[in-house]
């Protein structure tokens, strides 16, 4: 396992542009743009929920839009997601439910590429699938990466409070 100080040194991993993440040959290329589905959302708009089956990709065109899970009796909020981020590669490449619930904090919109269409070109295009499966590997890698470092200050803070030293010059 890599030290904190090592994965620092590698970089911060950043996601992959749109058209290399779903390249592919030209005419699947032209029905997944075909398939894809513009949505409006006004704030408020609830997406999808937890549980429900996956109805495809999304990446997000404009607005604001949140993220909230229930886990052990507890709704938690998994953040804010902005435009231009490609949301639920999990539920597509995994069991094909959603893992959370996404809501619209904005006006907002989302281009849709439909869940049939995604498993028709998987089939057709094996590298496609690989290309997502690496972006999701990139997203859980910049997931652990905001959630190590504000516990490892936490931690931190918690030990110097226990043996009495001050705290305004823990980082």
């Amino acid at each position: 396992m890599l030290s904190h100080e090592r994965r620092e040194s590698l970089g911060i991993v950043t996601s992959r542009p749109l058209t290399e993440l779903l390249a592919c040959p030209g005419p699947l290329e032209q029905r997944l743009g075909a398939a894809s589905q513009r949505r409006d959302y006004p704030a408020g708009a609830l997406l999808f929920s937890q549980d429900q089956e996956c109805d495809g990709l999304y990446l997000l065109l404009t607005g604001e839009f949140t993220r909230s899970a229930q886990r052990r009796e507890k709704r938690l909020s998994l953040g804010v997601l902005h435009a231009g981020g490609l949301v639920e590669l999990a539920g597509v490449l995994g069991d094909g439910r959603h893992n959370y619930s996404l809501s619209a904090a904005t006006d907002a919109a989302a281009l849709v590429f439909p869940m049939g269409t995604l498993l028709h070109a998987f089939l057709e295009y094996p590298p496609l699938r690989m290309h997502l499966l690496e972006e999701l590997g990139r997203e859980v890698s910049r997931a652990y990466g905001a959630v190590y470092q504000p516990r490892k200050t936490r931690i931190r803070h918690i030990e110097a409070v226990s043996v009495g030293y001050p705290t305004s010059n823990l980082s």
